[in-house]
């Protein structure tokens, strides 16, 4: 399988505070992987220098064999990485129709042309139905974010962060704030992901996470404890003494 990220020796330090140590993991094609651990073991630290939010001390972050340990967020974006974060950061008076195109002239770098209409570019246009029906928000088209709830909202920044045609996906804990009422439409999309999309998700949800991951990595401390299938991670002593329990 064709391998999309890779992590090799991440460190990182916030004053006295050893925050990620050491931290290496690859991600193929393909693959679900699940990124786990107590709170305050490092995981969203993990997740902000692999996008880009934060530069790791030492150590390098690969995308599809280029080194992108010094690249902006943005060029990490166009070398074919999205994530989702923990709080929903959507445009709350913008329709959703509207903000999933905005991605789509981004992606396609358009959005300097703003004097031309959406409907000049029929295939954006298609694209962004498209999308819409993926993740069963055409009824919401015209609605601003504002006005869905919570779990509908998730839903919108995984159909923005789609329209990026990323090969590698990051989702920081999708279910978090989400009713369980409307965690069924999550799993849903969560199942109907493209199958060469590599997916690297953080989450506390256990059902979820044994549920959706072909591999789980667990982090405690800021380092990796465990790498393995579910099965596993399950059986191994030590993470069920560090995190999951009896």
């Amino acid at each position: 399988m064709t391998q999309l990220l890779e992590a090799r020796s991440l460190d990182k330090r916030f004053g006295g505070l050893h925050v990620t140590r050491n931290v290496s993991f690859s991600l193929t094609e393909g693959e679900r992987l699940a990124l786990i651990g107590p709170n305050g073991a490092g995981k969203t630290t993990l997740v902000h220098q692999i996008s880009g939010v934060l530069r790791p001390d030492s150590g390098a972050i690969h995308l599809r064999g280029e080194n992108v340990t010094r690249q902006h967020q943005a060029g990490r974006v166009r070398a074919g990485l999205a994530r989702t974060f923990q709080i929903t950061t959507l445009a709350p008076h913008f329709p959703v129709q509207r903000q999933i195109e905005l991605a789509l002239f981004e992606r396609e770098r358009l959005t300097w042309r703003a004097w031309r209409r959406i409907d000049s570019y029929p295939a954006l246009q298609a694209e962004a139905q498209e999308l819409l029906a993926r993740f069963g928000l055409r009824r919401h088209a015209a609605t601003p974010t504002q006005d869905l709830a919570y779990g509908e909202q998730r839903l919108v920044e995984m159909a923005l962060a789609l329209a990026l045609r990323p090969q590698v996906l990051l989702l920081d804990e999708p279910m978090a704030g989400v009713p369980k009422g409307d965690g069924a439409r999550l799993l849903a999309a969560l199942d109907a992901l493209p199958r060469e999309l590599g997916v690297l998700i953080v989450e506390h949800d256990m059902e979820l996470v044994f549920r959706f991951a072909t591999r789980i990595l667990v982090l405690a401390e800021g380092a990796v404890l465990a790498d393995g299938t579910p099965e596993q991670i399950r059986r191994d002593p030590k993470v069920r003494a560090a995190y999951l329990g009896n």
